[in-house]
């Protein structure tokens, strides 16, 4: 039986290995990500139930500049370390949750990468303290880009080339 199961994992990582130039990506249902500005490293929940990625942040407080709506935040990484953010607010969503009341959340554009895939995304911003993974990503991320391995974890590093500079 273990012959026939190291048989069938070395046939998968050759297919994987001869996987053509436009494959898509396979990431494990929780994965770590970059969120941009900043560059924060941060642990990610892949949800495809979800169809916004949404983000934990603390201390959500809307400002004017210029005469404009934007909205400062601060986000945690995974070693405790805050970085503080100002992005302008693309709108207001309203989100069912699972007992059927209705939650406002800002939504702004921010940079997620994702094993080698970065995108400008809408994103809402919302206090996650209570979950274990303070991103979430959402189908209209995945799509296009993504198939999910749900028995693993962890698959990709974030290394996207077309990252801003930190």
């Amino acid at each position: 039986m273990r012959s026939a199961l190291a048989c069938l994992v070395s046939m998968a990582a050759v297919l994987t290995l001869s996987l053509p130039a436009n494959a898509k990506e396979v990431v494990g249902w929780v994965e770590n990500a970059k969120v941009y500005p900043g560059g924060v490293t941060i642990r990610a929940k892949i949800d495809s139930g979800a169809k916004t990625s949404s983000l934990n942040c603390q201390c959500i407080t809307p400002v004017k500049r210029d005469g404009k709506e934007w909205v400062s935040f601060s986000v945690k990484n995974q070693k405790g370390e805050i970085t503080m953010i100002e992005k302008p607010i693309d709108r207001i969503a309203k989100i069912k949750r699972h007992f059927g009341e209705l939650q406002e959340r800002y939504v702004v554009k921010l940079g997620v990468c994702l094993g080698s895939v970065y995108r400008e995304e809408d994103v809402t911003l919302v206090d996650r303290s209570g979950f274990n993974y303070p991103l979430l990503v959402g189908r209209n991320f995945l799509q296009g880009d993504f198939l999910i391995d749900t028995g693993n974890t962890y698959v990709n590093k974030p290394s996207c080339k077309n990252a801003p500079r930190q």
